[in-house]
């Protein structure tokens, strides 16, 4: 068996994202494994270290997780040959220092989403990453999760027909930290760390939008910070001045004809839908409800004749003639598949299309979407690539 090692410097792992979803979830199951296995003969096995500023943080991780390996001294590791990758799962307003950083000492980059707070900073290190020679890849994970590639295939099948429209409801109650604490951390309604649903959220909705329907061609969206107070993992009370809710308009370039989309990113609404993630979407043959697991198909003739009467009970179940997808297979976590495939982007040049690029495109549709709330207009969205 041959087994090509990968060094992987992991920075920021100690945040909730990159402890549960990263490490254990992903590359120490990848490790348990025995590697991502390319052949009956071949494996890339991954040797990470782990990064960050607080070392009781640090050695606690590495207990939990079985990487021996942690330090404090980056820099230690950006001149070392052994490892090769380097991840970045810090705040977003540390990322892009580092990345320039890891890129100039000849590191292949993969990072978490967003990559910047502005689409400018965003192409830079784009452009950086492909004049040092080196490969480059942003989270994209909701492509990977059961929900989406079940709808994909139905889509790609033709049972839907001609997509028209989607509806996109997200999130949930985030509690203040008064009498509960809360549940995201306390620089996500700040601003000036980098926080915010537009900025966080729109980064993800852009590379599904692209690539269940169709490139994103323009958006309207209207933020609010409905909570102005919160408190921080420290007890005090500070100003939320960031958004904690999106309401955004967009429009499509479906490959059948325009397609209009709804979308509404909230953390501060009390679920009663099937998940904390759903997208409705219409077509002339049939209809689907995506959530994070599963999908939900209606065809056309399944479909029920309501008439409006409200003056008596609701004859009509409207949950009765929905379909549901079944497990035709097994889904693996969505950031581990995502991990295999950049892995196997760096070890045999396979190709890797989720580059800093498309993490640009989704700071721009943030960027945009601010800039809309702000000038009370819709705004087209320019194509990168140019």
């Amino acid at each position: 068996m041959k087994t090509h090692t990968v060094g992987i410097i992991m920075n920021g792992v100690t945040g909730r994202m990159g402890t549960n979803q990263h490490l254990m979830r992903s590359i120490v199951e990848i490790i348990k494994q025995s590697g991502v296995q390319v052949s009956s003969t071949e494996s890339i096995m991954p040797n990470p270290v782990l990064i960050g500023r607080n070392e009781v943080k640090l050695k606690k991780l590495s207990e939990m997780s079985g990487v021996e390996k942690w330090s404090t001294d980056l820099e230690k590791y950006m001149n070392d040959p052994e490892y090769p990758i380097y991840f970045d799962a810090q705040s977003t307003l540390r990322r892009a220092d580092a990345v320039k950083a890891a890129a100039s000492a000849g590191k292949h980059i993969y990072c978490e989403k967003p990559t910047a707070v502005d689409t400018a900073t965003a192409i830079e290190l784009h452009k950086f990453c492909e004049d040092k020679g080196v490969k480059s890849g942003v989270v994209q994970d909701k492509l990977w999760l059961p929900g989406l590639v079940k709808f994909q295939r139905a889509a790609s099948n033709g049972f839907l027909g001609r997509i028209f429209a989607v509806t996109g409801e997200f999130g949930y109650w985030v509690y203040e930290g008064t009498t509960i604490s809360s549940q995201r951390p306390s620089w996500n309604y700040r601003k000036e760390d980098g926080g915010g649903m537009m900025i966080d959220m729109l980064c993800h909705w852009r590379y599904v939008l692209d690539n269940l329907f169709g490139p994103v061609k323009s958006v309207q969206c209207r933020g609010a910070t409905h909570i102005p107070e919160r408190v921080d993992e420290y007890g005090t009370t500070y100003k939320a001045t960031a958004d904690d809710a999106a309401y955004s308009m967009f429009e499509i370039d479906g490959p059948d004809g325009e397609i209009i989309v709804n979308f509404n990113s909230s953390w501060v609404t009390r679920v009663r839908r099937d998940d904390l993630l759903t997208l409705h979407v219409d077509g002339t043959k049939g209809s689907a409800v995506v959530t994070l697991r599963d999908c939900y198909i209606q065809h056309y003739s399944n479909t029920p004749k309501p008439i409006w009467n409200p003056d008596i009970e609701q004859p009509v179940n409207f949950f009765d003639d929905w379909a549901k997808i079944p497990e035709q297979e097994l889904y693996d976590n969505a950031f581990k598949v995502q991990w295999e495939l950049f892995l196997r982007h760096v070890v045999l040049d396979e190709p890797f299309r989720w580059t800093l690029l498309e993490g640009a495109k989704g700071v721009q549709l943030a960027e945009l979407g601010l800039k809309s709330w702000k000038e009370r207009k819709w705004l087209e969205v320019e194509d990168l690539v140019k």
